[in-house]
């Protein structure tokens, strides 16, 4: 088992901000003489190709601010395991860029057919059982020693809930950070949209509760997020194309409360705003850190 302390925030005492890097805002990142976030993320399959182009923009955005790669593909509760290929290149692209964090997703890609490894395309969910969290602890300790260092999981939005389970979400995860030494990512959307689709009642306090049960010393990272809003009784969908919601930064005020050293990122993947859009929902972030930071000085 590989088992190392959560990665450090760039300014010591203060959760880093930072949003997710996507191609829309490329050159608004190189233009800009320096950046008013502390780190920003790159989805890891962006840049497995080796291509001297990559690698000079790489260097020119690191020079100007951390970078964390987030992963889509590894699907570490998969039974079939983590391609080799795949992981070689991650591997690969962590050595180069050194990131500040390193993060996957629970759930599952990976399957055989005709004895052929294959990947779903999709994030897939996983049954909260004693098997499914042998297979994934396996998984990632597999990836922590190859990597050399530690990652997060993060919790994913799932369209289909298993009638028998034997852990909650928040009860699965939190043996999977026991067992494998990992970090936690918690996407804060995530939850809610899952409480949407399956639960009833008082959906913020039930998302309050499922933060209660994680262990405060092992989040890392917090994600927020928006997604198209729909009308009570539908099927809401992960979608990454509005601004934060409501109901999202509500609950980042109790999650900073809960994990005051969890970096924080802003995820927008769809109907991408200008640059300076994404910049106020960072400072969004920030304001509310500062605000408990001053609360508990008083």
């Amino acid at each position: 088992m590989f088992v190392e302390n959560l990665a450090k925030p760039p300014v010591a005492g203060q959760p880093a901000v930072g949003v997710g890097l996507r191609f829309e805002h490329y050159q608004d990142v190189l233009q800009q003489a320096s950046l008013s976030v502390d780190f920003l993320e790159i989805h890891a399959e962006n840049f497995f190709a080796e291509s001297p182009a990559i690698t000079e923009f790489l260097e020119q955005v690191i020079a100007k601010t951390p970078l964390s790669i987030h992963g889509t593909s590894m699907g570490l509760g998969s039974a079939a395991g983590v391609d080799g290929q795949y992981l070689k290149k991650f591997a690969n692209l962590v050595n180069k860029v050194n990131p500040i964090y390193v993060s996957e997703h629970a759930c599952f890609t990976w399957g055989r057919i005709n004895n052929s490894l294959v990947h779903a395309g999709d994030l897939l969910p996983l049954r909260f059982d004693k098997s499914t969290l042998q297979t994934l602890v396996s998984n990632i300790d597999r990836v922590q020693q190859i990597l050399g260092r530690q990652i997060l999981i993060e919790n994913i939005v799932s369209y289909h809930r298993f009638k028998h389970q034997e852990y909650s979400e928040a009860e699965f995860l939190t043996q999977v950070a026991e067992q494998s030494g990992c970090g936690l990512l918690l996407d804060l959307n995530n939850i809610l949209i899952n409480l949407h689709n399956h639960d009833s009642g008082n959906l913020a306090e039930k998302a309050r509760n499922w933060l209660d049960i994680i262990p405060q010393n092992s989040v890392g990272e917090i994600h927020l997020a928006g997604a198209s809003p729909v009308l009570q009784g539908n099927l809401l969908i992960d979608d990454h194309s509005q601004p934060v919601s409501a109901q999202c930064w509500e609950l980042f005020q109790y999650a900073n409360y809960r994990f005051p050293q969890a970096a924080v990122l802003v995820e927008w993947d769809n109907d991408i705003p200008q640059w300076g859009v994404l910049l106020g929902e960072a400072n969004k972030a920030r304001r509310i850190i500062d605000n408990l930071v001053e609360v508990e000085a008083i």
